[in-house]
């Protein structure tokens, strides 16, 4: 079941070529948002906290600081709606899923330049 499952989405299911990033990563994720008859871009711009899963289902999940609230959003790296993604910073973390990252305030929050 999974060959036909890994056959189905290699023949079928269209590959977008965006660059590599890791966790720690400062990107900004540029998707379309489709509000009844107009069509609009919008970015996302945060830090890596995980990626996720492996091949055409894999996720990434970025969180920005907008004010005082933390918002983190999930994106699938196959998702029809991703116009294209910018690594604008490149971090270095130790872990490949950076939780403890939520509860850092101030100049703690910050993550060294690799």
């Amino acid at each position: 079941m999974e060959a036909l499952i890994d056959f189905v989405q290699s023949e079928f299911v269209a590959k977008k070529d965006f660059p590599e990033f890791s966790t720690g990563d400062t990107i900004t994720v540029y998707y379309e948002i489709r509000e009844g008859e107009k069509v609009r871009t919008q970015f996302f711009r945060g830090v890596v906290i995980q990626i996720k899963g492996s091949g055409l289902t894999k996720t990434f999940t970025i969180r920005k600081m907008s004010g005082t609230v933390g918002v983190e959003r999930i994106f699938p790296i196959n998702l029809p709606a991703l116009q294209k993604i910018e690594v604008n910073k490149k971090g270095k973390v130790r872990q490949s899923r950076i939780y403890y990252f939520k509860e850092l305030r101030g100049k703690k929050a910050r993550i060294k330049e690799a």
